[in-house]
């Protein structure tokens, strides 16, 4: 018996069924293929592997009443041409219990195909780490040799999303998304006691990451960590690392919708000037220096190594997205042009409240403009006129006020002391208290933008691109004993 399956149940056909089956008003579908592939490691072994594939179908319907427009979304895994008409009806009826949506606009328009529209969804394997693999093997060893054990997991995901609509669209994208995360610890001896360092790698498709590089970074920084230095806590020169920033940067790009700021409740609100009260944007801080650096912060589906979807992909209504947005164009956005605040997120839906442009979230982020030093020569720039730190990444990252943006939480795996261009050991670890519009603005030195993977939020957003920045005084709030 063949185990093949059915035609009526490839990807594409899924989406036409859902959009035949349609009753409402109007109808988008997406469906989306995934596969994934890990490897899992500790104390100098693989530990466990696997290959992941699924589905899941989104249906938003929309039905048009006396009152407005309203939708309705019903997402499920597992889902089969058997499964779909359930599914369909299901949206329908959300739709119609629905009071009008606020967000409603008319779906995007035109018959535009995507060229690969038809063909079956990209997949991952095993073989993503062919070449990955033995080089692990080595780092083993080499680890081994040099007294320490490591551990850790690398993952590769391939989503292609299928997105159909009632009025003609049929797009597709496939994206792969690869995580390398690498844990050395070594027992220590004396007061040093048990040390530990981290290293992180965003990857496409595992070709540019070598564990072997990773591994010998890592050994370094066990290094700086057999002697241990206590110090209270305070304001410091610090250097925060590409992965550090796009932690805090990330966090800011949630936090910066045009129409949240319009009506007071973020960081980038401000009471509207006078008599320019009608202007749009009135009430935001838009065209505000927010660096003295002429920084650029900027997201572009099509940044090399860091591509994204190029049109809207949204499976559910927000703050910053909208189900009828669905299918838009994306286009690179400066949402920081030169230091100067240029753009706000927004959906067609608050564009128009706010008199914005429409800005949609791009799923990458970059921020390009410092100078050409690596981190490594940062630090030797560093700790000449008093003690400097060097951070590894930061975690357990929350909200504390909204209106400035004033976030806290700890530095992990490693902060290091610097004197004289040195690395002269490891302090202990700190809660700290900072926005990231404050250090933006107090910023006095920005490096090489490379890419890098957020260490807090690398579960949920992987594509960026920072550089290390040198601020004069961070807040360490306070020690973090335990960490």
């Amino acid at each position: 018996m063949s185990t093949r399956t059915p035609r009526r149940n490839r990807p594409h056909e899924i989406v036409e069924r859902a959009l035949e089956l349609s009753r409402g008003d109007g109808c988008v579908v997406i469906a989306d293929e995934h596969s994934s592939a890990n490897l899992r490691w500790a104390g100098n072994a693989l530990t466990t592997n696997g290959v992941t594939r699924g589905r899941t179908l989104t249906v938003v319907a929309t039905v048009d009443g006396g009152r407005g427009t309203a939708s309705g979304v019903v997402s499920r895994s597992a889902v089969t041409a058997d499964d779909v008409e359930t599914l369909v009806r299901a949206a329908e009826a959300a739709a119609r219990d629905a009071g009008p949506a606020e967000d409603a606009q008319p779906l995007v328009g035109g018959e535009k195909m995507s060229p690969d529209f038809t063909e079956a969804p990209a997949e991952t394997s095993s073989e993503v780490f062919a070449a990955f693999a033995p080089a692990l093997g080595e780092s083993f060893r080499q680890a081994r040799a040099g007294g320490r054990e490591l551990y850790g997991f690398a993952r590769h995901e391939v989503v292609s999303s299928y997105l159909g609509t009632s009025t003609g669209l049929r797009l597709r994208h496939d994206q792969p998304t690869g995580t390398l995360e690498l844990n050395a610890k070594s027992a220590g001896t004396g007061a040093a006691g048990p040390r530990s360092a981290w290293a992180g790698r965003a990857t496409r498709d595992f070709a540019d990451v070598d564990p072997r590089e990773m591994d010998g970074e890592l050994g370094r920084r066990l290094g700086w960590a057999e002697r241990r230095i206590e110090l209270p806590a305070g304001r410091y020169d610090t250097l925060l690392p590409p992965t550090a920033v796009a932690d805090l940067l990330v966090y800011q790009m949630w936090s910066s919708g045009a129409q949240d700021a319009v009506e007071g409740r973020t960081v980038f609100s401000r009471p509207a000037d006078g008599g320019a009260a009608d202007r749009p944007g009135a009430g935001t801080r838009l065209g505000e220096r927010l660096s003295e650096l002429p920084l650029t912060l900027r997201s572009d589906p099509r940044a090399p190594g860091l591509e994204c979807a190029p049109f809207v992909l949204a499976h559910s209504s927000g703050d910053d997205a909208s189900v009828f947005d669905n299918g838009l164009p994306l286009t690179a956005t400066d949402w920081m042009r030169e230091g100067v605040l240029h753009r706000l997120p927004t959906t067609r839906h608050s564009a128009a409240l706010t008199g914005l442009p429409v800005a949609p979230g791009i799923d990458n982020l970059l921020l390009e403009g410092g100078g050409s030093r690596s981190l490594e020569e940062m630090v030797a720039a560093a700790g000449h006129d008093g003690p400097a730190l060097l951070l590894t990444c930061l975690w357990y990252i929350r909200e504390v006020d909204p209106a400035t943006l004033l976030l806290t939480g700890l530095t992990r795996d490693g902060v290091y002391l610097v004197e004289q261009g040195e690395v002269v050991g490891e302090v202990n670890n700190f809660r700290f208290n900072e926005s990231p519009v404050d250090l933006l603005s107090r910023a006095v030195e920005a490096g090489r933008t490379e890419r890098t993977l957020p260490r807090e939020w690398g579960d949920y957003f992987t594509r960026a691109a920072m550089p290390a920045l040198r601020i004069p005084d961070f807040h360490m709030s306070s020690v973090s004993r335990g960490v």
